[in-house]
């Protein structure tokens, strides 16, 4: 089974991490949502990792994370799955943010991603690797966006 585990520091990012499954949703992926801090909990963070690993699932993490973005990190040292970092508060902390979540030894790779969903929408690229039916899906509302466009630009512009 394929999914995307949302992890986020804290409750205050939950708002943020629906976002994220909202669009996982509308793709029809999998997810979960999980809470657990590199700082405060990291005991229980790896026991969670650990779980999600040996399930035997296809899974890419999803990390949110305010303030100093550890969780991210300490996600993608695992080396279980991918890790891609999507903090909900770039707007505030910017490049200093960009830090924390994104600049991880060589070995130990995690993608930044500033949108929820655009998060999810990688998350569906990875999984469309090995995923037939998702990649025909994704295919589909990429032609749906063309024509749109197509549409427009003919009824307005070329008149």
């Amino acid at each position: 089974m394929q999914k995307a585990v949302i992890f986020m520091g804290s409750k205050s990012d939950l708002d943020f991490c629906e976002k994220v499954r909202s669009t996982l949703s509308s793709l029809s992926i999998s997810s979960e949502m999980r809470a657990a801090s590199a700082h405060r909990t990291p005991e229980y963070l790896l026991k969670l990792l650990r779980e999600y690993y040996s399930s035997g699932d296809q899974i890419v993490a999803i990390t949110v994370a305010g303030l100093s973005d550890a969780l991210s990190g300490v996600v993608a040292a695992q080396r279980m799955f991918p890790v891609i970092a999507c903090p909900p508060d770039l707007d505030k902390y910017e490049l200093t943010k960009v830090f924390s979540s994104a600049y991880t030894p060589s070995d130990v790779p995690v993608a930044f991603v500033n949108d929820p969903s655009k998060a999810a929408h990688f998350v569906a690229q990875i999984f469309a690797l090995t995923n037939e039916e998702l990649k025909k899906r994704i295919a589909a509302m990429t032609n749906d966006k063309k024509e749109q466009l197509e549409k427009i630009d003919s009824e307005v512009f070329q008149k």
